[in-house]
C-alpha cells in the first residue's frame, strides 16, 4: 500500500459498527474513508448499494465488512475478486465458507482477516483460555449478548472453543451456553474445572468503544497478510519473553 494512507471501505455504513469503524477511519492519519454499502445508496455521501460499483467508484484497499451473515459471503467475494483485502467483523462464517474465502485469497495473492472479536481484551481471554485448557478436566464456555444478537453461539465463543479444543491432548469441544437478554453487551466466560477448584476467565464489553484499537490495529496491519487469517491474534504483537 505504500506510504499513501490505506483507502478504506466500509460495508455496513449505517450501522451501529459501521459508524464506530468510520469514526475510528477519519480519525487516523494513515487511513481514509473512500465509501460505505448500504441497502439505500447515497452517491453524493459516497455510499452504494452495489458492492461491485463500490469497488470501482472508490477503489478501496480494504473493505470492512459489518453485515449480516446472509449477505457478508457474497460481498466479500466479490471484493476480493476485485483485489480488495477484506477485513470481515460480521459474524457466521462457517468453514465452507472460509475455505472458499482463503481459496479465493490465494488466487488474488492478498490476505485478509475474519475476527470474531476486535475487543483486544477478548482476545487475550481466548489466548489463557486455551493455555488453562489443556490443565483441567472440565472445560466450558458461557457467553451473553444483548437481545438484539442474531447469531447464537457467538463468533467469538466458536472460536474460544476452536482454540481450546485444538490446545487439549483430547481434543475437547466446550459445551457453549448462549444467553440474549436486554441490558448486556458483549460478555464471555470460560469456566475451567478440577477436583476441588474452579477457574473462571471472564471478558466484559461495556462500550463499542472497546473495539476502536483492535479496528486500527487490523487496517494498520492487512496489507502485509497473504492469504486468510482467523481472530485478531493474527495481528497483536507477541508478549517479550
Amino acid at each position: 500500500m505504500g506510504n499513501e494512507p490505506i483507502r478504506v471501505a466500509i460495508a455496513g455504513i449505517c450501522g451501529r459498527m459501521g459508524s464506530l469503524v468510520r469514526d475510528v477511519v477519519e480519525s487516523a492519519p494513515s487511513l481514509r474513508y473512500v465509501g460505505g454499502l448500504a441497502r439505500c445508496a447515497q452517491p453524493e455521501e459516497r455510499v452504494y448499494s452495489d458492492m461491485a460499483q463500490l469497488c470501482t467508484q472508490s477503489l478501496p484497499d480494504v473493505l470492512v465488512d459489518f453485515t449480516v451473515a446472509a449477505a457478508s459471503r457474497d460481498l466479500v467475494m466479490t471484493a476480493v475478486r476485485a483485489g480488495v483485502r477484506p477485513l470481515i467483523g460480521t459474524s457466521g462464517w462457517n468453514a465452507q465458507d472460509r475455505q472458499a474465502l482463503a481459496q479465493a485469497l490465494d488466487e488474488r495473492g492478498i490476505g485478509g482477516l475474519l475476527v470474531p472479536n476486535f475487543a483486544i481484551g477478548a482476545v487475550l481471554m481466548m489466548r489463557f483460555a486455551a493455555q488453562a485448557a489443556a490443565q483441567f478436566v472440565g472445560v466450558e464456555i458461557v457467553e451473553m449478548h444483548h437481545d438484539a444478537k442474531r447469531d447464537a453461539p457467538s463468533g467469538t465463543a466458536v472460536l474460544t472453543a476452536e482454540r481450546i479444543a485444538a490446545a487439549r491432548a483430547d481434543g475437547l469441544v466446550p459445551v457453549i451456553h448462549s444467553v440474549r437478554l436486554r441490558g448486556l453487551l458483549a460478555h464471555q466466560e470460560v469456566l475451567l474445572g478440577n477436583d476441588g477448584e474452579v477457574l473462571t476467565i471472564r471478558h466484559d464489553t461495556l462500550s463499542r468503544d472497546a473495539f476502536k484499537p483492535g479496528i486500527a490495529l487490523a487496517l494498520a496491519s492487512i496489507g502485509s497478510l497473504r492469504g486468510l487469517h482467523v481472530g485478531l491474534e493474527a495481528v497483536l504483537p507477541e508478549p517479550r519473553s
